[in-house]
């Protein structure tokens, strides 16, 4: 079965950022190791954040799980608001209506 995971926060959890960020970097590469990775990765709100080139500290767990196939898509919107724009990979910039295809067409959705 299909499944879609939806990064909301640039942090894993509510609380300490410092150990969210931590969180996040270790869910991020563990989850390069699964043998069952998910078909898309959609990122909106601060989880833009994660895939700006320069200051992310986690696109490279990002790019590994895009060479293995997942798909990854950014909110456009929130890059524009966070001030991103030349900082994301413009093939990963996606549209509200594109987000909500991808979140109804699939199996099981697990927001982070």
């Amino acid at each position: 079965m299909k499944k879609t995971i939806v990064i909301t926060d640039e942090f894993f959890g509510r609380g300490d950022e410092e150990l969210g960020a931590l969180l996040m970097g270790s869910f991020l590469r563990k989850l390069c190791l699964a043998e069952n990775l998910p078909k898309e990765i959609v990122f909106y709100n601060s989880g833009v954040k994660l895939l700006a080139e320069g200051t992310s500290p986690v696109l490279d767990a990002i790019r590994m799980l895009e060479k293995k196939g997942v798909g990854i898509t950014a909110c456009g919107t929130c890059i524009s608001h966070y001030g991103l724009a030349g900082k994301i990979d413009p093939a990963n910039v996606g549209d509200m209506a594109g987000i909500i295809g991808e979140l109804l067409s699939d199996g099981h959705v697990v927001t982070i």
